[in-house]
């Protein structure tokens, strides 16, 4: 997808008359990095810039509907499997063992979290994963989006891996997502002790006509579907449920944590 992406800008801006120079002065970026984009080396472009792209070369949206497909690109075939699922599923029901769900993260949160990937290629990489995951919280803006249901562990509440700033905007953006219809968030509190979810976080993803799906991570890096599999792993997600603060006193406990 990103060699397609590359050229679709290499053949309007020949159709433009523009050279890799005079395009990079018109987005504010290096002509190399136009060659790097037209050739598909190099980091995949950010969603502002294929966004200008799109604008400077009159390309009616082409490059921004492509470019999820071009980002996704850069992620192992598990994640864009569950990623590309997630966008189909009626429900989201998602136990979150160390930080804040990517689908109510803040941006802040979001870049501090990221930024604590070791294998992370440098501050464009970081800006791409941000934009990316908060490109995909407007699905819960979206007309058909999604009931989300997510159980936060309360580590994720009490160990400080962002600024006393950042986590306390992250919060309030907890306590006001809760607040919308179809979001439930529940605190599953450290005096319930050992559960079997204890190995990483679950998700499980219910689609209409479809068997549920459920992604495992930390553990299994891998997505599963169907039977057994599921089956297990959506009964573990309703024992976390049931074993979790209901969602009035969870809220109390996400607005005071410490």
């Amino acid at each position: 997808m990103a060699a397609l992406f590359g050229s679709r800008v290499r053949r309007l801006r020949t159709a433009a008359g523009l050279t890799q120079a005079e395009l990079g002065e018109r987005t504010h970026v290096v002509s190399t990095r136009i060659t790097q984009i037209e050739r598909a080396s190099g980091a995949k472009p950010t969603f502002e810039l294929a966004r200008t792209l799109d604008t400077v070369l009159g390309a009616d949206s082409l490059l921004v509907d492509m470019w999820p497909y071009v980002y996704r690109e850069a992620f192992p075939d598990w994640s864009r499997a569950f990623m590309a699922y997630s966008e189909r599923a009626v429900s989201i029901r998602e136990y979150a063992a160390q930080v804040v769900p990517g689908l109510l993260q803040t941006k802040d949160y979001a870049r501090a979290v990221l930024r604590l990937d070791p294998l992370l290629s440098g501050e464009q990489q970081l800006e791409e994963r941000v934009t990316a995951r908060l490109g995909r919280q407007e699905r819960l803006r979206s007309p058909d989006r999604p009931e989300l249901w997510v159980v936060l562990d309360e580590a994720v509440l009490r160990r400080p891996i962002v600024s006393h700033a950042v986590m306390r905007a992250q919060l309030h953006r907890l306590l006001k997502a809760a607040a919308e219809p179809g979001i439930t968030v529940q605190v599953l509190p450290f005096d319930q002790g050992g559960h079997e979810a204890m190995g990483g976080s679950l998700t499980v993803l219910p689609a209409r006509g479809r068997r549920g799906r459920l992604q495992r991570r930390c553990r299994l890096r891998s997505t599963r579907r169907g039977t057994k599999g599921v089956k297990h792993y959506a009964l573990s997600y309703d024992r976390l449920r049931a074993a979790s603060l209901p969602p009035l006193m969870s809220l109390d406990l996400t607005s005071s944590p410490s």
